[in-house]
């Protein structure tokens, strides 16, 4: 009887989307035969929930979701001044909380000596210093590569963040993806890196959701804050509120769906410090849509997003730019058709037509041409919704996925001296 492999997983996030993922993730290696130990914070967000695997909460970061953010209302000069200044002192404390946090993980795992040590994105410069270290010392390291380069931040400082160190992907000896298109697009950035280290796995879907205790009459209570009738359609937005997520295209295209289809747009989910809030609304009330769209910009509890995605008609994704999307795999979770843009590996994940619709990103034309015709075609909404609803549980299961992962990790381990 083989071994089992010794995995351990760092993920340095306390919620939101990438701890989400590595929580499915590591249950279902778990599941099948990995002995997996997460390294996360000590306010772990799913601290409360089952685990198949061990969870190490070794230090102490942040929250990353500010209520201070939440806040609809738009900022005077002094005051947009003094949030710059705080934010710029915070940003420089949690940037030392971080660094002895990578100490902490880079001791801790030198000592256990893993058989593997899996990594998600990579946000700062030092950070390559002690996965550099970590590999030197012998470990064999592994990235499920969400990111590789800056979404919203547009000065130069903030470029450099993703591109300081090119030789840091050298160092690990699997790198997985999302997408043929972003390993593609990856490669051509990262030269040095062998593409024999490269793989390509789906983004695994949201079931775990489906599992969770929903409080009796969510649903109604819901539909009493957002001012919707019973049967009143809906045209959702989920997840996090940033530049490059393409909001105002979608307001737009809103605005022009609304002549040939009678729904409201329910935009829900927290805003980055990317967003102007202030800016979206007076578009919003330029375009005469005050009534018809509904702002929700809270971290939107778990144990709410079913009853959010029963409210939505159809699910759109109108992002300027994206490698993939977990918000995306939370809709097809609840059978429910999406509209999206062709950017990034998105085209591979919609089957345009079967289970939603692709459109060119920057279009709201396009976009409002497909938002009205799922609005008004119920039947092809369902359809569709279905569609991708079972591709959610065949195609994005996370058994397939963490099989594939664990075949490269059998794989190194039996080529690695």
């Amino acid at each position: 009887m083989k071994n089992k492999i010794r995995l351990y997983v760092v993920e340095p996030n306390n919620s939101g989307g990438l701890v989400h993922y590595i929580y499915q993730l590591c249950t279902a290696l778990s599941d099948e035969g990995v002995e997996v130990t997460l390294i996360t914070a000590t306010d772990y967000e799913l601290a409360d929930f089952p685990h198949n695997f061990r969870v190490i909460k070794m230090f102490h970061l942040w929250e990353h979701f500010d209520p201070e953010s939440m806040r609809l209302h738009s900022l005077n000069f002094f005051e947009k001044v003094w949030k710059k200044i705080r934010w710029t002192l915070r940003r420089g404390g949690r940037g030392l909380r971080l660094v002895l946090a990578w100490m902490q993980i880079t001791l801790y795992v030198l000592n256990e000596r893993p058989d593997i040590v899996q990594f998600t994105r990579i946000d700062f410069p030092f950070e390559a210093f002690f996965i550099s270290l970590m590999r030197r010392q012998g470990l064999i390291l592994s990235q499920i590569c969400h990111e590789f380069e800056p979404r919203e931040s547009k000065n130069r400082f903030g470029q450099l963040f993703f591109g300081a160190d090119k030789d840091v992907y050298t160092r690990f000896s699997a790198i997985f993806f999302h997408a043929q298109e972003n390993l593609g697009h990856f490669l051509s950035n990262y030269p040095s890196v062998d593409k024999k280290k490269t793989y390509v796995i789906p983004h695994g879907n949201s079931g775990w959701l489906t599992k969770l205790e929903i409080a009796p009459n969510l649903l109604p209570s819901l539909r009493r804050k957002y001012g919707l009738l019973d049967g009143e359609r809906v045209v959702l937005f989920f997840g996090l509120l940033s530049p490059s997520k393409g909001l105002d295209d979608l307001i737009e295209a809103f605005a022009l769906a609304s002549k040939s289809c009678t729904a409201k747009l329910l935009i829900a989910g927290y805003p980055t410090k990317y967003i102007d809030l202030g800016a979206m609304i007076a578009k919003i009330e330029a375009l005469n849509l005050t009534d018809r769209v509904i702002f929700d910009t809270r971290y939107i509890p778990l144990n709410e997003i079913s009853s959010l995605m029963s409210l939505a008609t159809v699910v759109v994704y109108p992002y300027r730019s994206s490698t993939q999307s977990g918000s995306l795999q939370v809709a097809y979770t609840f059978g429910r058709p999406v509209v999206a843009t062709a950017v990034g590996g998105l085209p591979e994940a919609v089957e345009d037509g079967k289970n939603g619709f692709l459109v060119p990103a920057k279009s709201p034309v396009e976009l409002a041409n497909k938002i009205s015709m799922l609005i008004n075609d119920s039947e092809l909404a369902t359809r569709m919704g279905s569609y991708a609803l079972y591709l959610s549980e065949t195609r994005f299961s996370w058994q397939s996925i963490a099989k594939k992962i664990i075949d490269v990790y059998e794989s190194l381990l039996s080529s690695d001296p």
